[in-house]
């Protein structure tokens, strides 16, 4: 397993990016980033591009993002968890903070990877709504991806109220 990025992102209208070419053609447009999937929180559904939601509204949230050799297991203290397929554009994949105010490259190649995106204390987060510089983290979220062939989104853990909302409000 190799560790890609682990840190803080900073959140706006709770949500940041997977890009891997400027030629997706997407500005960001969750309906059509979540079109026709099952899951509300990590939209799969533009070539090249992962639109990931968070439960703060603004600021701060806990973020690592690994990859593996093979799936790994499922962890229990995860409250939301979801699966899409990822094809990279090209080897330029970089996790984006909103409105492109920062970048950090992604040591992901052009091949077919499975994602699990999995969270916890989204509700917490949804209610405080808003964190300055210097307040505790309230999300944590972790992105996991392994080479493997696409197969549809699937929800594999839902517990918070937010993702609930989000899984039905982009069908």
């Amino acid at each position: 397993m190799d560790v890609l990025f682990d840190g803080a992102i900073h959140a706006h209208y709770g949500q940041f990016y997977v890009e891997s070419s400027n030629e997706a053609g997407n500005d960001g447009d969750p309906i059509a980033c979540f079109r026709a999937q099952a899951n509300g929180i990590c939209g799969a559904a533009v070539a090249g591009m992962l639109f990931l939601i968070t439960g703060l509204h603004t600021g701060d949230v806990a973020l690592r993002i690994e990859r593996h050799d093979a799936e790994p297991p499922l962890g229990d203290e995860w409250e939301d968890v979801v699966e899409v397929s990822l094809l990279p554009r090209s080897d330029e994949v970089a996790l984006v903070q909103w409105a492109a105010e920062a970048r950090w490259r992604l040591e992901l190649s052009a091949i077919d990877y499975r994602v699990r995106y999995s969270a916890t204390g989204m509700d917490e987060a949804n209610r405080t709504d808003t964190t300055l510089d210097g307040e505790p983290l309230i999300d944590r979220h972790l992105m996991q991806a392994w080479p493997a062939q696409p197969k549809p989104d699937r929800v594999l853990r839902q517990t918070s109220d937010l993702a609930a909302y989000w899984h039905t409000a982009w069908r």
